[in-house]
């Protein structure tokens, strides 16, 4: 068995509708991860040449998504790696996750309640809470809140992500006004997946960083 397949495995019979319930589960396993970097550097390596996580890990202009673990009931672990400009548009998620600062910080705001539809405004959100990740904060986000981020460069979350339970979901842009779906992989077109998806290269690449970090 994986270590990380054992690390995770107080995870499976978490409700991930329950939020609570996944923030109390997922707290030891990230606490875990985060302490011992040791077993974090060996996971962030062994995806170089696994040939199921490898492929699993995206690249965009500023951000880089590595997969460490991936489990059948589709529980997640990943490492999200910021760049240089990295911003989000107000947006939900197919899945409930929780997610710890390794380094850097980020500003977090949350929004309230909405009717997700592509019609809805993203002037008209007002966000019910900002706060500022830094190093060693945790939080968990149900898949139906509303949030969005802004990150310094070189900063890294270590995430677990629970099984999708939605196909899409709605991304919005304040400075156009714009809303619209965003699917999953199942359900992209084959250009989408092609663009996003990181080479070996790119993997080798970040992992430099990382070490020169002090993250591995």
């Amino acid at each position: 068995m994986n270590i990380l397949e054992q690390v995770i495995e107080p995870l499976r019979d978490v409700d991930w509708n329950d939020t609570e319930a996944v923030h109390a589960t997922t707290q030891p396993v990230l606490g875990g991860l985060a302490t011992d970097r040791r077993l974090l550097r060996t996971s962030v390596l062994a995806a170089l040449g696994d040939e199921e996580l490898l492929p699993l890990c995206e690249h965009y202009d500023i951000l880089d998504k590595i997969v460490l673990f991936t489990d059948p009931s589709g529980i997640r672990v990943r490492l999200h790696v910021f760049q240089s400009g990295y911003f989000d548009r107000p947006h939900n998620h197919r899945w409930t996750y929780s997610s710890r600062i390794l380094r850097g910080r980020y500003l977090h705001r949350l929004y309230g309640d909405a009717e997700l539809d592509s019609s809805l405004h993203p002037g008209t959100l007002d966000a019910v809470q900002v706060r500022e990740e830094i190093i060693g904060t945790s939080y968990t986000l149900s898949h139906k809140a509303i949030h969005a981020v802004v990150a310094d460069p070189g900063a890294v979350s270590l995430v677990v992500r629970g099984p999708a339970v939605k196909d899409r979901f709605l991304v919005m842009d304040a400075a156009t006004g714009d809303a619209w779906w965003q699917y999953g992989a199942a359900q992209e077109s084959e250009e989408d997946s092609r663009k996003k998806k990181m080479s070996r290269d790119r993997l080798s690449e970040v992992i430099d960083s990382l070490v020169d970090w002090k993250v591995l």
